[in-house]
């Protein structure tokens, strides 16, 4: 059996590949949190939501957004998909991923970051909306109150709030139900749409 010395091998080293996956890893990492995400966006108070086509600004409630590498591909557009409620927000997502188009982040109103009001129209009570870019957090980062007696553009709504202090009073006071973004499937949504 012949030997060889370190440099004299025919292809790369243990070092050099142990190297090179340590430098993939953290330039991968590094990705991570480099922003490479896509920031919110303010959304137009005559822009219509991408799901069911009302007036966003026009209705109260959460709204949302879906950012995607492709959005031409998605909204036709290059822009992020725009939502009057989160909802509708979800229904979207939901179906873009059934059509291969994973988003890159999805946001919806953080509660915890803005003055909202509560007020009764006719009889149900309805929560302010906020079109404003540092209005929106991204989905998980939010603790969603779900179904509670506060409603939206489209009904019944997930209200986020980043603070989850706030997201448990704000339940104690007009009832719902407490979410993760990982917990919310379709049929929770749907059950509010019907």
């Amino acid at each position: 059996m012949e030997s060889t010395a370190p440099g004299d091998r025919n292809g790369p080293t243990r070092r050099t590949l142990l190297a090179a996956v340590g430098g993939v890893g953290l330039a991968t990492l590094a990705g991570c949190f480099s922003g490479d995400v896509p920031e919110p966006i303010t959304i137009g108070d005559v822009q219509t939501c991408d799901q069911c086509t009302m007036e966003i600004g026009q209705h109260p409630g959460p709204v949302g957004q879906t950012h995607y590498a492709d959005p031409e591909a998605v909204v036709d557009e290059d822009r992020p998909a725009q939502f009057c409620s989160s909802t509708c927000t979800y229904t979207h997502t939901f179906e873009q991923e059934d059509d291969g188009h994973d988003p890159q982040v999805v946001y919806l109103t953080d509660y915890s970051s803005v003055e909202y009001d509560v007020e009764t129209d006719a009889g149900i009570e309805e929560i302010s909306s906020h079109l404003e870019a540092d209005a929106f957090a991204t989905v998980d980062d939010l603790l969603l109150v779900v179904d509670s007696d506060v409603y939206g553009a489209m009904g019944p709504s997930m209200v986020g709030f980043a603070d989850a202090d706030e997201a448990e009073t704000f339940q104690e006071e007009y009832g719902g139900d407490l979410y993760e973004h990982e917990d919310v499937t379709r049929e929770l949504v749907m059950s509010l749409m019907g």
